[in-house]
């Protein structure tokens, strides 16, 4: 009996260890996007999604992860995460981020968009660089169109 007791004790932790939901270090320069199979080079615009169950899917940029939600079932998505473009490498909530699409900030994809974490700071780059700035749910409509 304490056999049995242990064996579901070690299974159940080993479940529950496997369905971590959080990030996973992106490592530039040798993890691809998924959705475009580019090297992750940069360390401004890289982006990840976390699945319900862990699964951790990895993007050159934001604009690969919004992509890959036309292919996904997004109601399995648990986490949207963007780099902080004034902290490099820093993995955001996307869903909270402000993000600001301008010409004269290129991102890896071409669509001109960086995410940050503080409003103050898109608003910042915005008045040097120009462009426009967006919400989570403002930037998926725009890219819906």
């Amino acid at each position: 009996m304490k056999t049995l007791k242990y064996v579901i004790t070690i299974v159940t932790l080993g479940v529950l260890w496997s369905c971590n939901i959080s990030p996973k270090p992106i490592v530039y320069g040798q993890d691809a996007c998924h959705y475009c199979k580019m090297t992750i080079v940069d360390k401004i615009h890289a982006a990840e999604v976390v699945t319900n169950k862990g699964k951790v899917y990895m993007f050159d940029a934001s604009e690969c992860m919004i992509h890959f939600m036309d292919e996904f079932d997004t109601s399995q998505i648990a986490l949207y995460l963007s780099n902080n473009y004034t902290n490099p490498e820093e993995l955001i909530d996307a869903t909270q981020a402000t993000f600001l699409i301008s010409e004269k900030v290129p991102s890896p994809m071409g669509a001109n968009l960086s995410a940050f974490k503080n409003k103050e700071d898109a608003i910042k780059l915005q008045s040097k660089k120009g462009g426009d700035i967006y919400t989570w749910d403002a930037l998926i409509k725009k890219f819906e169109d």
